[in-house]
């Protein structure tokens, strides 16, 4: 769906879509959508400014990847308030070293006419996941000897001990 600046000079622009899984590209061959991905709100174009797109709305889905411990599958629901703006990429200075004022660490720059919702919405999903994506808190994930899932079998491998050439390093920690 996509929101034209010339459209949105004139009103603000209501949505309420679903995109089934596979509609959105999540640039991550191990990321996937399980089930809809729902979203409603409003976009607008904010009056005395030169371009700036506000989106404000709801989204709700759920993303599968591998289980970053064990390698299953594992699933994270999203549903979440979202309120983006974004300025056209034209407004940016072309320094490369150029200060960013405060408060517009949270604007994001889109090009062309307008904004593509799917860009945003996978943005803003992408943004909302965890850094360590695993299947449960208390994952114990795979045994580096022999490659079991600890979360289904209980290994007997020996820890081994690590390589004494680090040995100085781990007192400076300790």
């Amino acid at each position: 769906m996509f929101f034209s600046v010339q459209d949105l000079e004139l009103r603000k622009i209501h949505f309420d879509v679903d995109f089934p899984p596979g509609e959105i590209d999540f640039l991550d061959p191990a990321l996937h959508q399980n089930g809809v991905l729902k979203a409603n709100g409003v976009v607008e174009l904010l009056p005395h400014t030169l371009g700036e797109i506000r989106i404000k709305g709801y989204l709700q889905a759920e993303v599968g990847s591998a289980c970053d411990r064990c390698l299953e599958p594992a699933a994270f629901r999203i549903g979440s308030d979202f309120d983006l703006f974004y300025r056209p990429a034209k407004a940016v200075p072309d320094e490369e070293d150029a200060e960013i004022a405060s408060g517009e660490e949270e604007i994001g720059f889109y090009e062309g006419d307008g904004l593509e919702l799917e860009d945003v919405l996978r943005e803003f999903i992408l943004l909302a996941l965890p850094m360590q994506m695993v299947c449960k808190p208390e994952c114990k994930g795979i045994c580096p000897s022999c490659g079991q899932n600890r979360n289904e079998t209980a290994c007997s491998c020996a820890v081994k001990a690590g390589d004494d050439r680090w040995k100085a390093l781990r007192n400076l920690v300790s």
